[in-house]
């Protein structure tokens, strides 16, 4: 069940921890190195961050290991396992975008895309729903 745990972690209610002091707290809790081991991406907007390991590691230990660690119960963050979807929003897209562009540039392996079942297109919004076959294939 491990193998198939997601390789990212959510960090809720991140504001009282600054983007660095962050960085230093999740390489204190893993041992390992932001950008060689795992990535940090910040969504201020919602006041979460997701980290997401390069190096496979038992994400549901690390989580584990967040929710008792002292520093993360102080900033009151919280830890858990990103979901895995089926579906995405891809945002700020050109105006002349298609669906079958979109389609090509998320199929492509090169892109960590996989095959997609549907693209829903926003163009008001700028914006588009993709939908993938299955969840290997929006990473």
């Amino acid at each position: 069940d491990s193998a198939e745990a997601s390789p990212s972690v959510v960090f809720e209610n991140i504001e009282r921890c600054s983007p660095y002091c962050l960085q230093m707290l999740l390489e204190n809790i893993s041992g390992l190195t932001v950008d060689v081991d795992f990535t940090v991406e910040l969504i201020p907007e919602m006041n979460v961050a997701v980290a997401t390991f390069i190096k496979s590691i038992d994400t549901k230990e690390f989580v584990e290991k967040c929710s008792q660690h002292k520093r993360v119960r102080e900033f009151k963050m919280t830890a858990r396992l990103l979901e895995s979807t089926q579906t995405i929003k891809a945002e700020n897209l050109p105006e002349s975008i298609s669906t079958d562009y979109l389609t090509v540039y998320f199929e492509s392996a090169q892109n960590g895309g996989g095959p997609v079942s549907d693209v829903q297109l926003f163009p008001e919004e700028n914006s588009a729903i993709v939908t993938f076959c299955d969840h290997k294939g929006n990473t």
